[in-house]
This record gives C-alpha cells, structure tokens and sequence, in this order.
C-alpha cells in the first residue's frame, strides 16, 4: 500500500477529473476489513491493466474479457508496470498481513490488487464497477480480506439432468464471482454415468443414456415416465478443457464416482459386477435402488481402473466416491458376500462397506489422492484419511471431527438448493424441503459441541444442487441465485461481523449486477414474513406480517382479493375471526415487489389455542412449532417442510386447551403420507378428552389399516361430549418395512393442522 501511495504522490498536483460514486459499494461476501473513502477512480479506454508476473497476467487477461463481455470496453493489457489510470495486480507475499488475504487500494489515480489471493481483490473490484453516464468508475477505498475456511465450494448433479460444457464453465465463473474455491462435479449415479472412461466404453454408450425420465413428482402415487431417449456424457477432452477452466479461476474441481451404491448406470453395461449379474436399466425415476456393486475382485479391478483415469484428468487432491444409500440387501443374499464377510472377520453388511470404501481408499492414496465421502461412510468404521462430508444434518460431521477426521459441512436444512426457497405455490416444482435465503445465511458450518481442538477439523462447507427437477440452465441459476450469496458470505466473511439487515441490503443492490450477467436469479428476497400467534382474547388467530426491507408498505385484503394501493393498509398484528383468504403485498415507492402472500385459513375451536406438546418434532421439521398444528392452515402439498412438523420414531401426543368448555363431535388430524420418503401414516389415532386437563377418557380410536393412505385429513367423528381438553395422539408407524425405502430405521410421523368442530 506505501509503494503504491509513493508512486502517485507525484500526480497529485495533476488535475484530473473528478467523479462521484453514486451508491454505497456492494461487496459479497463482505470484506473483513472494508474503508470506503471519498471520490472515485474512472476506466475508460485508457486505462491500462497491467500484473508483475505470468499467473497474474492470466487472470488479468480473464478480467480484461470480462470488462470488454459486458461493458464493451477494451482495456490494454502490460507486465509489470505501474502507472497513472492503471488496474495494477501483483502477486506479493508479505508478512504484515494475514497469510491467504489480499488488499485493494483504489484512488482517484488508479487501482492496485496485491497479496497471495489477489484473484479474489479481481472479484471484489468486478463487483463494485459501476456505469453512470456512459463511463465505468469504482470508488476509492481501501480492503484487506482473507477467508474463514479454506474449503467453499458448490455442487452440481449432471446425472439426473445433463447440462452442457458450457453451461458448466458458466456455472464456474458463479463460483469465482463469489471466491468459492471447489467445484464437486457429480458425474455418476444410477440414473447416468456422465464420464468417458477409455476402458470401459460400455460406462458411456449404454450409462449415459435412459429410455424415459420421471413426468410428475417422484413423490405421486402414481409415476409415470416418458419414452424418451434423454442422456449425454462429457468426454475426457471436455473434462480436461472444464478442469482448466477453473484451474484458471483459482477453483479445483472434485469429480465424484458414486460407490457402491448409486451404481445402476454402471451395472446397465457391466452388469457383472453386480451380485445378480442383471439384466438392468439405467433408472428412470428418483430414488435408491437395491442393486450396488459387488465387493469382488474383479469389481475393484474395475473400479480401480475407472478411477485411475479419473485420477489422470483431475490434477486435485480429492476424489469423492460416494458411499451414501447403499441398500445391503443384495450383499444380505449374495453368497460371495457373505463368505467374504467370514473371511475378513466383519460384523456385518456396514463392515463389509467400510471394508469396500477402506480398499478404495488404499488405492487411491497409492495415487497420490484423498478420498471424500457422505457421512454414511462413517457407517461400519470410517477409512484412516477419509474426508467426511456431512449431508444428514451435523451430526455425521460431528462424530468425524470427534475422530479427528476432516469435515465439510452440507447439512440438507441449510445447503440444499434443491429445496424450495419461497412458498412452493409460487416456486418451479422443486424435491421438497424448505430452504430460505434467510436459513443459509443462518448456517454456522462450525458446531458449539466440538472443542477448539476438534473445531480446527471443520475445513468448510458446501451447498448441494440435485437436479431431479432441475432441467434446464436457467432453471440451475434460479435454484442457485441468490442463495449462493448467502452461502459465500458463511464461508469467508468472519462470524461477527455477519448481519441479515446488511446483507439483504447488499444483496438488493447486487441485483443490478446479477441483471447486467443475465443471471436467473430467485427474487424470493422481496417475499414477506408472516408470523402467527394467539390473538389476546384467544379468538381466532393473529397475524403479523414484516417486510424485508424498511423503505415499504404493506396491504392486504380479506377477500381473497388482489391487494393494491387502495387495499387495506397493514398497520400492526390483526386478528381473523373466521374462516377466509388472506392476501399481503409489498410495495416500494407505490410498486409492487415480489410475490403476494396468499393464505387461506380454516379457524375452528381449536384456532389459537393454547396447545402442548409431550414429545417436541426433529429440529429439522419444527417450523412454527407445536402453535402450528392450531393455527388455522392445512399443511401444504407438495410438502416442503414449512408447515408440517416432523417426529422421527416419534408420536405425536398434544393437549389442546380449549377457551372454555365446548360441546364436541369431531377431531381432524392432518398427517402425511409420503412412504419414498419414508415418512408413513400413523399406526393409530385416538382422541381423549377432559375436564379439569388431568384425568382424560378415550372417545375415539382409528388404526392404520382404516386411514386412507391417499387422504392426509383423518376424521375422527363420535358422540357428543363437553369438554374443555383435547389430547390427540398419533403413534409412529414404527421400523419401516423390508423393501422399502429406509427399511429398518424409524419411520417419520408428519403431521400438520388439528382441527375441532
């Protein structure tokens, strides 16, 4: 920063123009250290780039393409000089700041990007350009910035959908707008194997391609899937040219060979390395599915020579290989299995996987590579340097770490950007689950239950894109934008300097940017937040509704109407009395932003009650709480996790206490069916009642075999009794069943609204 003060201490008796930045600079994520300063620099047709050694002058020729793509200005390039209105990029390492960071000094003269990750200061300067009046200008200002985890990556799922090589160079430079440093590349699975493997050609002339994809959700009753002839595979030259690609933008890509499970596609044309031998089809639909490769040697020769040609074309530490939802049913059946099973002393079939995923592990480590693996390799015992990434929540990643294990967190409530991100009626149809903008920026990669010892084993995290229903590139940016914002912020920006309010502001001015890129980007931002709570005389429900951003006003109508300007103005919680639509818009300088909030609301005698819970729903399916089963509105389908609450091997058990005592006749319980899911009906309903909420008497029981699996509202209808207390209690299924999804773990019990008349 001196050098760069001294140099131009000599032009400062120049008069040169003068220009004032219009707006407060948007950087995401947030710089640690970030000084703005007055007036601003110009680029214009003069302006010179120029670096002081061979990779920065790489990375100021893909900045120079960027400026002239989308400003139309083509800047000149030099080496290693400094000048008057120069972009200068120098690679340093110094010892007065912090190792891994960068600065970047802007005055009226020039700018100058220097540290080790000058690369990331490229992305913070791209962010800040403005065009006012047909010139580009930056304002002066001062940032010295570095990451707080060394791992941030994204994911992308070619198997389900394919995207094309371009789009993935695309989906890349999303990644280095936002200093994320690993792209994980999913190129197996059962529905595709997207990856040229010279020996094996079979992998990609028969696994690269399905006789039909899934119409509808995976979830109906009824699937059913088209005819046509759907696939595509990258061959080794694209993936050499796509590993370059982000090797010039500073991100090293993971590929990820699924094993043993998630092998279908595999086995479609080697189908002896299954423990049946077939025959098989590329799946057409979602799911997991019981056939995996089979731990006999002539199958880890294959793998082994699979994985020696992927370890040729990705220069990276890591490969992944998988190793979740691998069914044992088939090693269960398979006399090889089960011989070798006895032979190597395993316990059972989740041995026999850590044994599998150990042997891989070897081999790889003989190239010089890591392996990383979804959490269920820590199922059985977990290999001596595998890298654990933890998609079922925290836990997995807790118990690694605990093992001195390293991490990389991607828990699915927080970094599944295939989960909804708004309310699902005004979102593309998406797997479900309910994963805000505001929930990501929530997320701490780095759990309180560690020591500081074991914290240090957290190397990061990452958000996961599944592509069931994800088709097109667009449709990839939209389920990305601006989640991914959020996510980049988790990882770099430090903790305590993280604020919502901030962000959102930032985020709301980084739409211009995003607009400029022609980026499909959610605006899910501008939605409303609506929460509910018992009304003060315990009528009805009560209803308070903020707005994201403070410069607005809120309307409403009762009608199911369309709000406008002339609609009622929200002033503070209202009340519903009775059964109606309500709908809310946001308006900013008299226009309306986002989507309207639509809800309809059922209110009976149970709305706004007072209700308590026995058992309280997994963390992950608690949205609302237990007031969320008495708040007037049916549970949503598809589901999404927003409105239902979840308990896993759980019953539900809820005491209803009603405003006074009231004749009764009839108890509705919401409860979903979704056994793909593995989320089952309860065995069995019964309703109590009480007087004084101490002593209760049954007045009602259904069990599972007389629920319809195709209605969720169960009916509980009997004779007429006054009461004041109602328990409502709806047993948990139990162990799921053998062949289906999940079997033999707990069933999840879902349920939503009850309802009393």
């Amino acid at each position: 920063m001196n050098s760069f003060k001294k140099f131009f201490f000599v032009l400062l008796l120049v008069v040169l123009p003068s220009f004032v930045y219009p707006q407060n600079p948007c950087i995401i994520p947030d710089p640690v250290k970030f000084e703005l300063k007055a007036g601003s620099f110009e680029i214009n047709e003069n302006t010179v780039i120029s670096a002081n050694c061979e990779e920065a002058f790489n990375d100021a020729v893909i900045f120079k393409k960027y400026i002239k793509d989308l400003y139309g200005l083509n800047l000149r390039l030099e080496n290693s000089r400094r000048r008057s209105n120069c972009i200068y990029i120098e690679y340093v390492v110094r010892a007065d700041i912090p190792e891994g960071s960068y600065e970047l000094n802007v005055n009226q003269f020039g700018v100058e990007i220097s540290g080790m990750t000058y690369y990331h200061g490229l992305q913070s300067l791209k962010q800040m350009i403005l065009k006012a009046k047909g010139t580009l200008i930056v304002p002066n200002l001062y940032i010295l910035d570095y990451p707080r985890y060394s791992y941030r990556g994204m994911h992308l799922d070619v198997c389900r959908h394919f995207f094309p090589k371009d789009f993935v160079k695309r989906y890349i430079d999303f990644l280095a707008m936002y200093k994320m440093n690993y792209f994980h590349w999913h190129l197996t699975d059962d529905q595709a194997w997207r990856i040229e493997i010279k020996k094996y050609p079979k992998l990609t002339e028969i696994g690269a391609w399905r006789k039909g994809v899934l119409t509808g959700r995976y979830k109906d009753v009824s699937r059913a899937t088209d005819t046509v002839n759907y696939g595509g595979y990258f061959t080794q030259d694209d993936v050499r040219e796509i590993v370059k690609y982000a090797e010039e933008r500073h991100i090293t890509v993971i590929p990820e060979i699924e094993m043993p499970g998630h092998s279908l596609a595999a086995l479609t044309g080697y189908p002896e390395y299954s423990c049946t031998g077939g025959p098989f089809e590329v799946a057409r639909e979602w799911g997991v599915f019981d056939d995996i490769f089979c731990p006999k040697e002539e199958t880890f020769k294959f793998l082994e020579d699979v994985l020696s040609e992927v370890a040729e074309l990705f220069p990276g530490r890591y490969i992944h290989i998988g190793g979740d939802e691998a069914p044992k049913d088939r090693w269960k059946n398979c006399k090889h299995c089960q011989e070798l099973i006895k032979k190597e002393g395993l316990k059972d079939e989740h041995e026999l996987q850590s044994y599998f995923i150990k042997r891989i592990e070897k081999f790889l480590n003989s190239k010089g590579k890591a392996i990383i693996g979804w959490d269920e390799i820590l199922d059985g015992g977990l290999a001596p340097n595998a890298t654990v990434m933890s998609w079922r929540g925290t836990e997995g990643g807790i118990e690694a770490a605990k093992q001195n294990h390293n991490v990389i967190m991607t828990p699915g409530e927080y970094c599944y950007f295939d989960h909804y991100q708004s309310d699902p009626r005004n979102e593309p149809i998406a797997i479900g689950g309910y994963t805000t903008l505001e929930k990501v920026y929530s997320f701490e990669p780095t759990p309180k239950e560690l020591t500081e010892e074991q914290q240090k084993y957290i190397l990061g995290a990452q958000a996961n894109v599944w592509t069931e229903y994800i088709i097109e590139p667009m449709n990839v940016e939209y389920m990305v934008f601006p989640r991914i914002c959020a996510l980049s912020e988790v990882l770099w920006t430090p903790a305590g300097k993280k604020n919502n309010t901030d962000f959102k502001d930032r985020l709301k001015s980084h739409f211009k940017l995003l607009d400029l890129l022609k980026i499909n980007y959610s605006k899910a931002v501008y939605d409303l937040s609506v929460k509910y709570s018992q009304p003060i005389d315990k009528k009805g429900i009560g209803i308070e509704v903020n707005a994201p951003f403070s410069n607005s006003e809120i309307y409403y109508t009762t009608d199911g109407s369309e709000p406008d300007l002339k609609s009622i103005k929200y002033s503070g919680i209202f009340s519903v009395l009775n059964s109606c639509t309500i709908k809310t818009a946001y308006f900013e300088n008299g226009n309306k932003q986002g989507n309207t909030f639509v809800q309809e609301f059922n209110i009976n005698l149970a709305t706004g009650q007072n209700i308590t819970l026995v058992t309280q729903p997994r963390k992950r399916y608690s949205v609302g709480g237990a007031f969320s089963l008495v708040d007037g509105i049916t549970g949503r389908l598809p589901w999404s996790g927003r409105d239902w609450l979840g308990f896993l091997g759980d019953d539900l058990n809820a005491t209803i206490e009603l405003k006074q005592a009231e004749e009764i006749s009839k108890v509705v319980v919401d409860v979903l069916n979704s056994e793909q899911n593995w989320i089952y009906l309860p065995k069995e309903i019964e309703v109590f009642v009480s007087t004084d909420g101490i002593k209760f008497e049954s007045v009602k029981k259904v069990e599972w075999n007389y629920i319809n699996k195709y209605e969720r509202s169960v009916e509980l209808t009997f004779d007429k009794v006054k009461t004041k207390y109602v328990k409502v209690i709806a047993r948990n299924f139990g162990k799921i069943p053998a062949g289906n999804p999940g079997e033999g773990t707990d069933a999840w019990l879902f349920v939503d609204e009850i309802s009393i008349e």
